[in-house]
């Protein structure tokens, strides 16, 4: 019964304490997250790799080696940043290995080795890059055309550009700033490796901590119910094509700066590995969930197994065998049915 004599407040029933077993328990579930658990395993087998491929060969595993895995890591990293963003939405970006392809050629064509005008001419090129993902972005919201076809289409468009306006040969050589990026070192580190964990640091928050993120895994998640909740699905959407593009550009700049100049097939080896780097890092392929950080680590993971792959001479039939097998295998075991089915069975005994 209530005291008329106590506030309102002191009235109030009081709420039952949490029991020490309810705590602990969800304690435990929230260490037993899939997502969580599946960017430890992403980032143990990396490791776990890096460190048996001393019993090939004492070269691999060093500390240069290390470094080598980190910097050709880097450039699936970029691209698969932006093709992560599309598949959180539900969508598939085919047009990747094109806009590669333009991003490098246009800043050797236009930029070259004297580097004039790179401050203006940089942001020109993505600018480019992200207004052809914009195409791609509203054929498929406004259009209806299913992402992988207007992409795919994109794609054999812009190459198609590419290949006229460079007559089938690329010339030019790579921009000042472009080498400088790939070759510096920083205090000893590879100034490209303090880069790319300042664009991870941006792009795991642009992802997972900003409203922007949270709309486009409503979106993948049940675009009607975003659209009905207020969300501009067409316009996030369109984003996150732009965005892939422009990623895809600046991954060409930085292969020109690496390798020196610019070819017409430099984005061809990057379409397949940016989808699986997504997809090994436990996001959904339908959309609606994962995380750039764990995307990180299956970027690692396929850059270092393909490096064992090299150093071991196998011929090239074979490591695309072994290398596709091995990404099947991983992705049986990471995937978040897995480990529902044995967090039940678990619960089961």
């Amino acid at each position: 019964m209530n005291d008329p004599l106590l506030a309102p407040e002191q009235n109030r029933p009081a709420r039952p304490m949490p029991s020490i077993e309810a705590a602990a328990d969800r304690r435990g579930t929230a260490r037993l997250r899939p997502e969580t658990i599946t960017i430890l395993c992403v980032f143990g087998l990396s490791i776990l790799l890096i460190l048996l491929s001393r019993f090939v060969s004492p070269a691999l595993g060093s500390w240069e080696q290390v470094n080598t895995v980190l910097l050709l890591a880097s450039f699936l990293m970029v691209v698969a940043f932006g093709q992560g963003l599309v598949i959180l939405i539900g969508g598939l970006d085919l047009s990747i290995p094109a806009l590669i392809t333009i991003g490098g050629v246009l800043s050797t064509y236009w930029i070259g080795a004297t580097g004039e005008g790179s401050w203006y001419l940089v942001p020109a090129i993505l600018l480019i890059c992200a207004g052809i993902g914009a195409v791609s972005g509203l054929g498929v919201t406004a259009l209806g055309i299913p992402p992988f076809i207007m992409t795919m289409a994109t794609g054999i468009i812009v190459a198609s550009a590419a290949l006229g306006f460079t007559s089938g040969t690329p010339r030019g050589a790579s921009p000042p700033v472009f080498v400088d990026l790939m070759k510096a070192d920083w205090i000893g580190i590879p100034l490209i490796l303090v880069f790319i964990v300042a664009f991870c640091l941006l792009a795991s928050a642009l992802q997972g901590r900003t409203s922007f993120g949270r709309r486009l895994t409503a979106i993948g998640s049940n675009p009607v119910a975003a659209r009905v909740a207020g969300i501009a699905v067409w316009r996030s959407m369109v984003m996150a094509y732009m965005i892939s593009a422009a990623a895809a550009g600046f991954a060409g700049m930085m292969l020109v700066g690496y390798a020196n100049g610019a070819t017409l097939r430099m984005g061809s080896d990057y379409l397949l590995p940016s989808i699986a780097a997504v997809v090994i890092g436990g996001s959904s392929i339908l959309g609606g969930s994962g995380t750039f950080v764990a995307t990180i680590g299956g970027a690692v993971l396929l850059t270092t197994l393909s490096t064992v792959i090299s150093a071991l001479g196998v011929p090239q039939g074979w490591r695309t065998v072994i290398e596709g097998s091995i990404i099947l295998l991983a992705l049986l075991l990471l995937r978040e049915n897995v480990f529902a089915i044995l967090k039940r069975r678990t619960t089961r005994q």
